[in-house]
C-alpha cells in the first residue's frame, strides 16, 4: 500500500513539469513588441546562452575529474560504487533546471515590457508566471530525480539485514546532492561575478560619471547588465534551490531510515513522508501561482500583497494537507511531526517577511538609508551596514525557535529525556521534516524570486526601446517589487540552507557508520574500554567515540576553519567582482572616449565587447573560491578526522548563515533606497541624494547578488563534500 502511495511523488513531478510547459507556451504566445524590443531581447538571449555554454564547459571538466576520483575511491573500497553516477546525475539536473529557467526568462522580458504598455496587471502576470516556470521546473526535475534513484537503488541494492537496506538506499541517494551543490556553486559564483561586474561598470560610468539613466542604450555595459541578471539571479538561483530542495528531502529520508531502523514498516513510511509532503506542496504551489493578480495603479504594498496572497495560501493549504498525509500513512507520532512541518513553514514566512521589512522602501529601515544620503555616500554605506547587521536578529531567532519547536514536536515533548538516543534520532528527523516544510512550497516561492530579474530586464528593455514614461513607471514598480522579492527569496534560501545543513550534519554521522562497516569495523571501542556494535550505535555514541566536544582542540580548530571559510569565500568573490568591474569601467570609459557620438545617440556602443569582458572574468574568477569549497572539507577530514569535520561544518553553518543574511539584506536595502529616491523623493533622479544612493547600491551589488547568495551554497556544499568523503575520513586521518 505504501509503495502505491509513493506514486504520488513522480505524478506530482509530471504535473509540475506540465504546468511549467503550459506557462512557457502561454508566455511565448504573447507579443515581444516592436522591432527594437525584439532586437534588444535577442542580444540578451544570445549573451546569456553564450555565457552558459562557456560555464558548462568548465563545469564539465571539473565534474569529470571528480567523478574519476570517486570511481577510484570506490575501486579501493572507501566509497559506495553508486556515488560517481549519483554525483553526475545531481549536477546534470541542477544545471538543467537553471538552463530551462534562464531560457524562459530571456524570452519573457520583452513580452513583460510590451504587456506593461497595456496594464500593470498584464505585466505582472507574464513576469510572475514566467518566473513560475523556474519554480515548477526545479521541483518537477527534483522529484523526477528522487523517484528514479529510489526505484533504481531499491531494485539493485540487496541487503538481507532488516532495516539496513533503506539506510544504504537513502544515504546513497543523498550523495547526488554534492553534484547539485557543485553545479549550483559554479552557477551562483560565476553568474554573480558576471552580473555585478556589468552592473557596477554600468552604474559607475553611466549614472555617476556620464549622468545618463539606468538601462540607457547609450551605455555599452547595459546589455551585459541585463544578461547578468539572467545568468546570476535565474540560472544561479534555480541551481541553488534545486540542491536545497533535494538535500532537505533526502537528508530527512536518511534520518527517517535511521530513526526507525528496528521497525521496517514504519521505516518505509518515514522515508516516504518528506517526499509525499513535497509532492503535496507542488500541487498547492500551482494553485497559489494561479491566484496572483493585481489592479491598475497598485502601489508597492498592494503589489507585494498580491504575491503574498499566493504564497501564504499555498503555505496554509500545505500545512493542512500535511496533517492528512501523515495521518493517512499512519506515521509514528503523525500529529507531532505534522506540527514540525508547520514550524518550518511558519519560519520560512517569518524570514521572508523580515527580509521584506528590512529591504522594501515601503518601510522605515530602507527609507532611513535613503534619508542618510543628505550627507553623502559615506553615511549611506554606514547606514546600510548597520541595517544589514540588525536585520540578522529576526532570522537567527526564528531558525533557533524552529529548530527547538520541531525537535520537541517530534519527541512528543519528552523534555525529561531530551537527549536520549531514541529522542535524538526522532528530534533530528523532526528538524529535517521542518526543513522540508519550509521548502515544500518552493514552486511558488522560487517563482517570486525568478520574477525579479524578468521584471528588471523588462524595465531595461522599455528604457532602451523608448516606450514612454507611463510604461517605464509600471516597469519600475514591477522592478522595485522584484528587488524586494529577490531579497525575500534570498532570505528564504539562506534560512532553508541553515536547516538543511543542520540535518546534513546528522546524515554525515550515518555516512561515517556505513564507511566503518564497509571497512569491516563492526564495533566501536571507547577510551574507557566499553564497546558497542557499530550498527547499533547512536549519535551520542559516535560523538563519544570521536570525542566531539568543545574541549577537543580538533573540534575547536575545525570551528575556526569553518568561520574563516565564510569570510575568505566572501572576500574572494567580492575581490573578483571588484577586478571584473574595474575592467568593465575602463572599457565603458574607453568607448565613451573613442567612439564618437555615443552620448549624442548618433553612434552605437560595442555591447558585445562588454559581454565578452564579463564572460571571461566570471569564468576565470569563479574557479578559486569554488575549488576551495571542495578542498577544505576534504583536507580537514584527512588532517583532523571526524571531530575536525564536525567543527568545520558547525563553524561554517553558524557564521555563514548570519553573514549571508547580513549581506543579502544590506544589499537589498541599498538597492531599494536608490529606487526610493528615483521615485521622486529627496530630490529624485540626478540629485546629490540620488548619486549618493547609487554609490551605496554599487557597494551592495556584490553583497546581495554574489557573495551573500553563494554562502548558503557554501555551507551545504561543505556538508555534502564531507558526506561523500566520509569513507576516506573514516579510513584514515593524520590526528
Amino acid at each position: 500500500m505504501t509503495d502505491i502511495i509513493f506514486l504520488a511523488v513522480p505524478a506530482s513531478a509530471i504535473i509540475a513539469l506540465a504546468f511549467a510547459f503550459f506557462f512557457f507556451k502561454q508566455m511565448m504566445r504573447e507579443s515581444e513588441g516592436n522591432d527594437t524590443m525584439r532586437q534588444i531581447a535577442g542580444y540578451v538571449r544570445v549573451g546569456a546562452m553564450s555565457y552558459l555554454k562557456q560555464q558548462y564547459k568548465v563545469v564539465f571538466i571539473v565534474f569529470m575529474v571528480l567523478a574519476l576520483l570517486f570511481s577510484l575511491m570506490a575501486y579501493f573500497g572507501v566509497q559506495n560504487p553508486w556515488v560517481p553516477f549519483a554525483f553526475l546525475s545531481g549536477g546534470f539536473f541542477s544545471g538543467l533546471a537553471g538552463f530551462f529557467g534562464m531560457k524562459t526568462a530571456t524570452y519573457a522580458s520583452a513580452r513583460t515590457a510590451h504587456a506593461a504598455s497595456k496594464s500593470l496587471n498584464q505585466g505582472l502576470q507574464i513576469a510572475f508566471r514566467s518566473g513560475a516556470v523556474m519554480g515548477l521546473v526545479v521541483v518537477g526535475l527534483a522529484l523526477v530525480d528522487i523517484s528514479a534513484w529510489y526505484w533504481v537503488l531499491d531494485y539493485f541494492i540487496d541487503d538481507n539485514e532488516p532495516g539496513h537496506k533503506l539506510i544504504i538506499v537513502t544515504t546513497t541517494m543523498l550523495t547526488f546532492g554534492m553534484g547539485a551543490s557543485t553545479q549550483a556553486l559554479f552557477a551562483r559564483v560565476g553568474g554573480g561575478i558576471y552580473t555585478k561586474a556589468a552592473d557596477v561598470g554600468a552604474d559607475l560610468v553611466g549614472k555617476v560619471e556620464a549622468g545618463i539613466p539606468e538601462d540607457d542604450p547609450r551605455n555599452p555595459a547595459t546589455i551585459a547588465d541585463n544578461v547578468g541578471d539572467n545568468v546570476g539571479d535565474v540560472a544561479g538561483m534555480g541551481a541553488d534551490l534545486y540542491e536545497s530542495y533535494c538535500g532537505s528531502i533526502l537528508a530527512t529520508a536518511a534520518l527517517g531510515a535511521s530513526a526507525f531502523a528496528l521497525n521496517p514498516e514504519m521505516q518505509l513510511k518515514a522515508v516516504f513522508a518528506p517526499m509525499l509532503i513535497a509532492a503535496a506542496g507542488v500541487l498547492l504551489s500551482i494553485l497559489g501561482i494561479l491566484l496572483v493578480k493585481t489592479h491598475e495603479n497598485a502601489d508597492m504594498k498592494q503589489l507585494m500583497s498580491a504575491l503574498n496572497r499566493g504564497v501564504n495560501l499555498s503555505s496554509l493549504l500545505t500545512a493542512l494537507a500535511v496533517y492528512g498525509i501523515l495521518y493517512g500513512i499512519e506515521l509514528h507520532n503523525w500529529l507531532g511531526l505534522s506540527s514540525a512541518v508547520v514550524c518550518g513553514l511558519i519560519a520560512g514566512i517569518i524570514i521572508g517577511q523580515g527580509a521584506e521589512y528590512y529591504t522594501s522602501h515601503s518601510y522605515r529601515p530602507t527609507q532611513k538609508i535613503a534619508e542618510s544620503s543628505a550627507t553623502g555616500p559615506a553615511t549611506v554605506i554606514i547606514s546600510g551596514l548597520g541595517i544589514g547587521m540588525i536585520s540578522t536578529a529576526l532570522p537567527v531567532m526564528t531558525i533557533g525557535a524552529a529548530i527547538m519547536a520541531s525537535f520537541l514536536c517530534a519527541i512528543e515533548f519528552d523534555v525529561q529525556h531530551l537527549l536520549s538516543a531514541e529522542n535524538l534520532s526522532l528530534g533530528l528527523y523532526g528538524i529535517g521534516i521542518a526543513a522540508v516544510g519550509m521548502l515544500s512550497t518552493l514552486g511558488i516561492t522560487l517563482a517570486t524570486d525568478a520574477y525579479g530579474p524578468i521584471a528588471d530586464n523588462a524595465g531595461g528593455n522599455a528604457e532602451m526601446s523608448g516606450l514612454g514614461q507611463e510604461v517605464r513607471k509600471r516597469t519600475d514598480a514591477l522592478d522595485a517589487l522584484g528587488n524586494t522579492t529577490a531579497a525575500t527569496g534570498k532570505g528564504f534560501a539562506i534560512g532553508s540552507a541553515a536547516l538543511t545543513a543542520l540535518v546534513l550534519l546528522a546524515s554525515y554521522i550515518e555516512e561515517i557508520r556505513i564507511g566503518l562497516l564497509r571497512l569491516g569495523q563492526t564495533t566501536l571501542t571507547f577510551t574507557h574500554g566499553d564497546s558497542i556494535a557499530t550498527q547499533q550505535a547512536g549519535f551520542i555514541d559516535f560523538m563519544n567515540y570521536y570525542q566531539v566536544s568543545l574541549m577537543n582542540p580538533k573540534v575547536l580548530i575545525g570551528m575556526f576553519l569553518g568561520s574563516m571559510m565564510a569570510f575568505v569565500f566572501c572576500g574572494l568573490t567580492m575581490n573578483a567582482v571588484g577586478r571584473a568591474a574595474q575592467k568593465m569601467v575602463e572599457e565603458v570609459r574607453r568607448q565613451f572616449r573613442d567612439i564618437k557620438g555615443i552620448l549624442e545617440g548618433s553612434a552605437k556602443p560595442d555591447y558585445a565587447r562588454c559581454v565578452e569582458i564579463s564572460t571571461q572574468s566570471a569564468q576565470r574568477e569563479m574557479l578559486l573560491p569554488s575549488v576551495l569549497a571542495l578542498l577544505v572539507p576534504t583536507l580537514t577530514g584527512v588532517v583532523f578526522g571526524v571531530a575536525g569535520v564536525m567543527g568545520l561544518l558547525i563553524g561554517g553553518l553558524s557564521t555563514g548563515f548570519v553573514l549571508a543574511i547580513f549581506m543579502a539584506n544590506a544589499g537589498g536595502a541599498w538597492d531599494n533606497a536608490k529606487k526610493y529616491v528615483e521615485e521622486g523623493h529627496l530630490g529624485g533622479k540626478g540629485s546629490d541624494a540620488h548619486k549618493a544612493c547609487v554609490v551605496g547600491d554599487t557597494v551592495g551589488d556584490p553583497f546581495k547578488d554574489t557573495s551573500g547568495p553563494s554562502l548558503n551554497i557554501l555551507i551545504k556544499l561543505m556538508s555534502m563534500v564531507a558526506i561523500v568523503m566520509a569513507g576516506l575520513t573514516s579510513a584514515w586521518s593524520l590526528f
